[in-house]
Parts: structure tokens; sequence; C-alpha cells
């Protein structure tokens, strides 16, 4: 098939209505190779049956490009999708977990598929994983020993308080990761944020004193009766509260 003939297969299966398509594929399918075979997936009226249909030809069946398409196309069969799931690469499968048109089962296949590779990525890979990763991998990686992986964690929009506070309330967290959450702009400033690093003993010394400050008194209370804490933080929480009591500093 010649350039020419295949841009214009693809525009034809673009542009056919439902009734034209089934007719398409039916019969010129053995010609419908990958570039030809976007149009079909472009097309508003293609169906689940159809889908299948494709995926099911020779030109087809084995092509990445086309398994892609149909694991990203909303109307996919989720049988089909799920199938699909299992043959994509890191990349695709990250884009899958984070696409709100997709069936939430699917999305949940392809973050465990993500999760499974991670003791097998890079540093790199998991930094750049990390600043678009979805929810569910964002729980995995909070856990990453990299202080970098956690920074980039932290650029993630969709980071929210309630993944973050297991990360800074965990006895495995590293020291360094939890100076990177107190220094970050974005998160540093928020009131559960800086008590729970204040509470964890593995947080640094100078950003518990830094932060202390920014406490109010129940929380400070708090801070000075943690037997976890050491006897230099409890002391200085105690006397910060005291001076909440006096007026000296800001109440709750």
């Amino acid at each position: 098939m010649t350039t020419s003939d295949e841009t214009e297969l693809r525009r034809r299966l673009r542009e056919a209505d439902e009734e034209e398509l089934t007719r398409w594929i039916a019969e010129r399918g053995d010609e419908i190779e990958f570039p030809a075979a976007r149009g079909a997936f472009q097309n508003p009226f293609l169906t689940g049956a159809l889908i299948e249909r494709l995926l099911e030809l020779r030109t087809l069946a084995s092509t990445y490009e086309a398994i892609r398409e149909a694991a990203f196309h909303p109307r996919c069969p989720r049988t089909l999708a799920l199938a699909c799931v299992g043959r994509l690469f890191l990349r695709d499968l990250v884009r899958i977990g984070v696409d709100t048109r997709l069936h939430p089962i699917v999305r949940r296949a392809a973050d465990v598929r993500v999760m499974e590779r991670l003791p097998g990525l890079a540093i790199g890979e998991r930094i750049s994983l990390a600043r678009v990763a979805s929810a569910a991998v964002i729980a995995a990686l909070r856990q990453d020993s990299t202080p970098r992986v956690i920074e980039a964690l932290l650029e993630n929009p969709r980071l929210t308080e309630p993944l973050l506070l297991p990360l800074l309330a965990s006895d495995r967290a590293s020291p360094r990761a939890l100076e990177v959450v107190a220094r970050s702009a974005r998160w540093g400033s928020r009131r559960f944020i800086r008590v729970a690093l204040c509470r964890n003993p593995a947080t640094p010394p100078a950003e518990i004193r830094r932060l202390l400050p920014t406490l109010g008194r129940s929380e400070l209370g708090a801070v000075a009766h943690d037997p976890r804490l050491s006897q230099e933080v409890r002391q200085l929480a105690s006397r910060l509260s005291t001076n909440v009591e006096r007026g000296a500093a800001r109440p709750d």
C-alpha cells in the first residue's frame, strides 16, 4: 500500500459512521496496518466490539502501538484492556494509572504493574516516576530511601497530606528525607506536616528547633510529653508551651 493509499484509508476509518467502519474493517482488514488504524481509534463511532475486531487483525494483533491505543480507549472491553495493560511499557503504564477516563480496575492494574517494577528501576527512573505517579504509586514511592526521590515526590500534583503524613510518621523515614519535606515551600508551611515532623525522632534537630515555635500550645504539649523524642526537644517544647500560656507567643 502506498503512502497516499494509507493516508486515504486512515481518513476513511476516522470519518466513517459505525456501519461504514464495521464494513471497512471486515472487508479491508488485511490492509489495515497501524498508521491507518490510528484513524479508527480516533473515530467517535468506534465501539468495544470493533476494538476487539481490530486487535484480531493479523496486521495489528502484535503491534505495540495498536495494543497501546486499545488500552487507552475508554470503550475498550475491560477484559481486553486488562490484557493490553499487561503488555505495556512503564511509561504507558504510568499514563494509564492517571487517566481518569478509564475504568478504575484498568487503572489499578496499571498501577500494580508499575509497583512490581519499582525494585528494578534506577534512581533516575524513580525520580521521574515520582513527579507524575498516581496516588497508589505515590504510596509505594514514599517509602523510598533516596531523598532525591522524595524531593521529586513533593512536586507531584497528586500528592496530598493524607498520602504524605504516613512517611512523616514512619520510623523508617531517613533524616534527609524528613529535612527535604521540612524545607519544602509547598509542604513545610502546613500545620499538620510541621507537627508530624516535630514528632518524628528522625527529623534533624535543627529542623525541629526551627519548626517548634510555629506550633500551638496543645501541639507543643504533645511534643513535650512524647517519650520517643530527645530530652532537648521535649524541654524546648515545654518552654515554648509555657511562653504561649503566658501570652508571649501565639495561642492555638
